[in-house]
């Protein structure tokens, strides 16, 4: 999962993207980076680590033009080095800059029909640099010295003809603007909002509303599936519906875990599908256990706070903070690596011991992955003092691998995978534990918008929407990403850097 932002301006653009991509920050901490367009030239700077980390002010001054766009990482594919850090630039045709949020199901095909018959060059293992490869190749094939709004959507098309998958993309076309499209199943989030200046429009594409918010433009709609917007040098917007059939089928992962609650993805709002989620929570719980013992509710900070403040008020039962959060370690769940995430835990949370003492608490969590922090979180009430500890999952059980671009690959890595509920109760640790069924989720997200007929949901149930993920296909997928691999990955990457220390000082 990546967030991604791009901004046509009437003066600079850098201060503003570096405030987006704040503003996106949860949604990738392991990489950034930002590129500018001014007079001819693109400006680019980008690393691993934080917004606040990698640019300095000499970085921000040096990003110059009123265009630009940004991106935060979060490895799903590839090696986690700066290498594969975006936006990604290829200087044929045109010159063109890309950020992308989501993951592509055909890249292994794509890169080597990008070799053989596109005859393009690949340097790194990332499937964004495909993408832009397949991109720059569709707009190559114009091959005219000047493009109209309607070629740059030609290309778009080919885009969607050639590649599978999630996929959200903004993208800066040197001499000609910005352009930005969306999976023809809209399974990654994008949406676009302007604000009237008085030099005239500007305009803001980003993963989440909160970002155009922030940056005090007025949220116009989200970007269609399969639809392309293009917005010229001069401020005027275009758009094309660039897909054959496209379907509306949105992550519904977005609306449990990733997406910061004050979001509009799609237009559900994400804190209220959370409130209504958790009062479907409770009723589910009081069919069960209609004579529950339950003293507290307690969420499990920060994404659980909203449905767990719902469910406490469904069951009548006292809500507390129960646990404070070290703010300055990462999101757990999107650190690479099982060790990482074990290792941080503890330090993240810690237990204020007078709510748990001899007490029967539930813990409420958006979602169960890998089951490793709720199992330590559990260990964290018990020691506290709690007499009981119950769990409840706002989300139903994750038993097969996210591929649109959220790191659930390797089916061995999650807890619910080939277990019952009962079973997966005893590895956690828990006395009881109450998921949410996946009808109810459903129907807390649509009611937000019900437009929306169909969410991919493949995370429940793994049935994947764009019907073309196969077993051999999520074999390969978790050999590649599981967390030994990535541990492999990250000691040859040291290694790496190490060698290349030493080959600077000598």
């Amino acid at each position: 999962m990546c967030g991604i932002i791009g901004i046509f301006g009437r003066s600079s653009v850098n201060q503003a993207l570096y405030d987006g991509l704040t503003g996106l920050q949860h949604r990738g901490q392991d990489a950034a980076g930002i590129a500018t367009y001014d007079d001819g030239r693109l400006y680019l700077w980008k690393n691993r680590g934080l917004v606040r980390d990698i640019f300095h002010t000499r970085h921000i001054r040096y990003l110059q033009g009123n265009l630009g766009i940004g991106h935060v990482r979060y490895p799903t594919a590839g090696c986690e080095s700066s290498d594969e850090s975006q936006p990604f630039y290829v200087n044929s045709p045109y010159g063109i800059a890309l950020a992308h949020n989501g993951n592509l199901t055909n890249a292994e095909y794509l890169k080597t029909d990008l070799f053989r018959e596109d005859l393009r060059h690949l340097n790194t293992d990332s499937d964004s640099e495909v993408l832009l490869n397949v991109f720059a190749h569709e707009l190559q094939q114009i091959r005219k010295y000047r493009i109209t709004p309607e070629e740059i959507f030609t290309a778009v098309k080919g885009v969607h003809r050639r590649c599978r998958g999630g996929y959200a993309v903004i993208s800066i076309i040197i001499g000609y603007g910005l352009v930005a499209f969306r999976d023809p199943f809209a399974i990654r989030p994008l949406a676009y909002g302007k604000r009237e200046t008085a030099d005239g429009i500007e305009y803001v594409i980003a993963s989440e509303s909160v970002a155009i918010n922030v940056l005090g433009f007025e949220l116009v709609r989200d970007i269609a599936p399969g639809e392309a917007i293009f917005i010229d040098l001069e401020g005027n917007l275009h758009t094309q519906q660039c897909a054959e059939n496209p379907k509306y089928s949105p992550c519904i992962f977005e609306i449990v875990y990733m997406a910061r609650p004050d979001s509009i993805i799609d237009g559900i709002s994400v804190y209220k599908a959370r409130m209504r989620m958790g009062k479907s929570l409770a009723k589910k719980i009081l069919r069960i256990y209609p004579n529950h013992d339950i003293n507290v509710v307690i969420p499990i900070p920060d994404t659980s706070r909203t449905a767990a403040l719902q469910l406490a008020n469904e069951l009548k039962v006292k809500y507390r903070e129960g646990f404070v959060k070290n703010r300055y370690i990462p999101r757990t769940f999107i650190m690479p690596g099982q060790s990482l995430r074990r290792k941080s835990v503890r330090q993240k949370l810690n237990a204020i011991d007078l709510e748990f003492r001899n007490k029967n608490v539930l813990l409420v969590d958006d979602s169960i992955v890998r089951g490793t922090t709720s199992q330590q979180i559990i260990q964290l009430a018990r020691d506290a003092g709690a007499r009981k500890v119950y769990f409840a999952s706002a989300s139903p059980p994750i038993r097969y691998p996210n591929v649109y671009g959220i790191d659930m690959p390797s089916v061995e890595e999650l807890i619910a995978n080939n277990r019952t509920i009962d079973e997966i109760t005893k590895a956690i640790g828990c006395d009881w534990l109450v998921y949410q069924d996946l009808e109810d989720l459903i129907a807390c997200a649509r009611k937000g918008n019900r437009n929306i007929k169909e969410f991919d949901t493949s995370c429940f149930t793994g049935s994947y929407v764009t019907g073309d993920v196969d077993q051999d296909y999520l074999n390969r997928v978790a050999c590649q990403r599981n967390d030994a691999a990535k541990e492999e990955q990250r000691e040859h990457q040291s290694k790496t850097e190490i060698t290349d220390l030493f080959s600077v000082a000598a």
